[in-house]
């Protein structure tokens, strides 16, 4: 399978940052046009950007600022409101969106004066980041799985549900069925955003070491021994 992956929200997910490609087209907001059915952005962003410098996957690959990627692709938000999402003092909450936004992956996508002080909304400056598994997102697969498996390990067990496969399948083969899950999960991170209860989906296709029956031997009665 090709090394390129993608990175949406979580995907991310982080996220995700969900894991996806860019088969979905960037649903942006323009004057005059009423979107289609699905969750919409209330600013314009990029439809992909291929991270090329190691600066960048630093900046994204680290399990915070991955989670600050991921709300992003919600709406657009204050440092303050990203601070109160996800627990951490504003000052640090700041530092973490600057290194986003020094790496080209955030921007203040418009101000709003509150109380005499100018309040910048950042966002993301894609909807999908390409990237390859190498630098800071080496590992990346073993932490989603990992982080997933934390998730599962609290959730109320009426709402998980899980199963797995193993079939013996061609490298091509397998390759076009990351490409039928990558628009799956792209298609999961598009709904219509609604409830109070945020689920997660997590996708792995795998090469393994398991071992596998030998080719029946041709004995000219049908195959029986």
């Amino acid at each position: 399978m090709s090394p390129t992956r993608t990175i949406d929200e979580w995907s991310g997910l982080l996220d995700h940052l969900t894991m996806a490609d860019s088969s979905s087209p960037s649903r942006t907001p323009e004057p005059g046009h009423t979107p289609g059915p699905g969750h919409t952005l209330d600013y314009a962003l990029d439809d992909e950007r291929v991270l090329t410098e190691p600066a960048q996957y630093r900046a994204l690959f680290d399990d915070l600022r991955s989670r600050i990627v991921a709300l992003l692709n919600e709406r657009a938000a204050t440092t303050q409101e990203v601070a109160q999402t996800v627990g951490r003092p504003k000052g640090t909450v700041g530092h973490h969106m600057k290194v986003l936004e020094a790496a080209g992956l955030i921007r203040v996508v418009r101000t709003k004066k509150v109380r005499a002080i100018e309040a910048k909304y950042y966002g993301r400056t894609a909807r999908v980041f390409r990237y390859m598994h190498v630098h800071d997102a080496a590992d990346r697969p073993t932490r989603i799985l990992r982080d997933a498996a934390a998730e599962v390990a609290v959730a109320p067990v009426d709402e998980v549900d899980a199963n797995v496969r193993h079939v013996r399948i061609s490298p091509e083969r397998a390759a076009e069925w990351q490409e039928r899950l990558n628009a799956l999960l792209v298609e999961f991170a598009d709904q219509p955003r609604s409830g109070d209860t945020v689920y997660g989906l997590t996708l792995a296709l795998y090469a393994t070491t398991r071992t596998t029956l030998p080719a029946p031997e041709d004995t000219g009665d049908g195959g029986m021994p």
